[in-house]
């Protein structure tokens, strides 16, 4: 059966992906993005309201142009760690005030079937390595904080016939194999990003920050997620909603990763791989903060979704360099 499904922040790097995998799989997207972080090139001619999640008038346009609107995958959010810590009340008052503003319209329309994109930010990071729906929460920056409290709003209102699945993403990487999305990130922070900046010769080093944690070969492990197979376990979110949680309400938190430990040593190889050349690296200190690290486990996500992640490390990393050649050179995830 064919779904017609909001899709919130459908203009950015995950949940323009989302809405492609929703129409590879015969539904229907409609955007809803203030473009604040969002590529508009993205959009192509799927249904768009450029506006805030919170903006009222703005829902009910969306609802009385689309009646048949059943479900929500909810991707809109500011979410950059240390802007978090520089401006914690803009990340609060959006990510979290602006969520609950858009559920009560959501509810208010009859809509009661949810898709949250939430973090593994929120679990405690010195209890690794591989982490559990029910391993602890400790959230560490504000950023990661509002999405356990959206979750935490989910769930409470489930008593009161919401359906709402929340999915716990690892360490997303790549692209769109077709190229229809990718990151639009401009400045260099994740280890991908990165080690272009290192090949391309505008960094002269890539720094392996944390040699002697209790890993394989002593660097941070981290768990890396190609965003195609996110994508589709949102699809399988939408369509198995009803199946996984009763009529009644309920809610669900399943984690979202390739299910493996990838160390930073590791990664560098991979990239030489695909890359074709080496590039220089040196080894230096852990930074503040800096933990071993952890990865997924997926089996609730296998069991709940039929979801397994299908594409490699190697994929990710073609992806996103395909992605970055057709962008430009400093646009890779």
């Amino acid at each position: 059966m064919s779904l017609t499904v909001l899709v919130t922040g459908g203009a950015g790097y995950i949940g323009s992906t989302i809405c492609s995998a929703l129409e590879d799989a015969g539904h229907r997207p409609i955007v809803l993005d203030s473009l604040v972080g969002g590529n508009p090139d993205t959009i192509g001619v799927r249904p768009f309201y450029q506006a805030d999640i919170g903006d009222t008038d703005v829902i009910a346009q969306i609802f009385a142009d689309h009646p048949d609107l059943s479900c929500a995958i909810h991707c809109a959010a500011l979410a950059t760690v240390p802007d978090s810590v520089e401006r914690p009340l803009d990340y609060y008052s959006n990510n979290v005030t602006g969520s609950i503003d858009l559920f009560r319209s959501l509810t208010d329309h009859g809509c009661r079937r949810i898709v949250f994109s939430s973090s593994a930010s929120v679990y405690d990071a010195a209890f690794g390595p591989a982490v559990t729906e029910t391993s602890p929460v400790k959230p560490l920056s504000p950023y990661a904080r509002t999405k356990l409290m959206v979750e935490m709003v989910l769930e409470d209102m489930a008593a009161r016939g919401l359906r709402a699945l929340s999915l716990r993403y690892f360490n997303p990487i790549g692209a769109d194999p077709k190229m229809r999305s990718g990151q639009t990130q401009k400045v260099p922070s994740q280890i991908l990003s990165i080690l272009v900046e290192v090949a391309s010769g505008r960094q002269p080093v890539f720094r392996i920050t944390g040699t002697d944690w209790p890993t394989r070969d002593g660097t941070g492990v981290r768990d890396y997620v190609h965003v195609w197979d996110l994508a589709n376990a949102h699809v399988a979110a939408v369509e198995r909603l009803d199946d996984i949680l009763p009529e009644q309400g309920g809610c669900e938190v399943i984690n979202l990763g390739a299910g493996a430990g990838v160390t930073v040593r590791e990664f560098v190889k991979a990239f030489e791989r695909v890359y074709g050349n080496a590039v220089p690296t040196t080894d230096a200190p852990p930074r503040p903060g800096d933990v071993a690290g952890a990865y997924a486990t997926v089996g609730k996500a296998h069991s709940l979704l039929d979801w397994r992640p299908t594409l490699s490390l190697e994929d990710g990393i073609r992806h996103a360099l395909e992605w970055a050649e057709r962008r430009g050179p400093s646009v890779v995830t």
